[in-house]
C-alpha cells in the first residue's frame, strides 16, 4: 500500500536534497581531478567548485540559483495500490514539486512559465514537472528525481537539412 502523503513527501524531500548535495562519485572525481591538475588556474577553479559544494551541503542551500526544471522518472508496478484515490499521479508529483520549491527552510527558485509562448507568467512553484512513466511488473514504485538546469533548455538551433547533407559536418561547422 503506497500512501499518497509519503509519495508526495518523497518528491519534496528528494528535490530539497539534490538542491544542495552533490553525489559522492562527483565529489570523488573532482577531488581526483584536483590532484592530477597541472594548471594553477584550473586547479584553483576545481578547488572553488569543491569549496562551494561543501558550503552548499553544510548550509543546506543550493549551489546554483538555477534549481532547474523538475524531471521525474517513475517505474510504477502494475500491482501498486494506493491508500487514497483522490489525486492523480501527476497531481501528487506536482504537489511534491510545489512543496519543495516553496519550502520555507530552503525556498528554491521557481522558473517554470505557465504559458511560455504567451503571457509568460511564472507558476511560482516550478510546476508542472516533466514526468516520464514506465509501468512495470510488481507492487512497488521507483522514483528518480532530477532538476535539470533551465538555461540549458534554451540552447538550441534549428536547421533544415537535405537528405544528402551530413549532420556531422553541420555540427562541426
Amino acid at each position: 500500500m503506497i500512501k499518497q502523503s509519503v509519495f508526495i513527501d518523497s518528491i519534496h524531500q528528494a528535490l530539497q536534497f539534490i538542491s544542495y548535495y552533490h553525489p559522492k562519485d562527483f565529489i570523488s572525481a573532482m577531488s581526483k581531478a584536483y590532484e592530477m591538475e597541472q594548471s594553477a588556474p584550473a586547479k584553483d577553479s576545481i578547488a572553488q567548485i569543491l569549496s562551494n559544494s561543501k558550503m552548499s551541503a553544510l548550509g543546506k542551500r543550493p549551489l546554483c540559483q538555477d534549481t532547474g526544471i523538475v524531471v521525474i522518472f517513475l517505474k510504477i508496478g502494475m500491482e501498486v495500490k494506493w491508500d487514497k484515490y483522490d489525486l492523480s499521479i501527476d497531481q501528487m508529483v506536482n504537489l511534491g514539486v510545489a512543496r519543495a520549491y516553496s519550502d520555507p527552510s530552503n525556498t528554491l527558485r521557481a522558473s517554470i512559465l505557465n504559458d511560455p509562448a504567451g503571457t509568460r507568467t511564472n507558476t511560482k512553484n516550478n510546476t508542472p514537472a516533466v514526468i516520464h512513466y514506465d509501468v512495470v511488473p510488481g507492487d512497488q514504485i521507483d522514483i528518480t528525481v532530477s532538476a535539470k538546469g533551465g538555461g540549458s533548455e534554451n540552447k538550441a538551433k534549428f536547421v533544415m537539412l537535405n537528405p544528402s547533407d551530413s549532420i556531422v559536418n553541420w555540427i562541426l561547422n
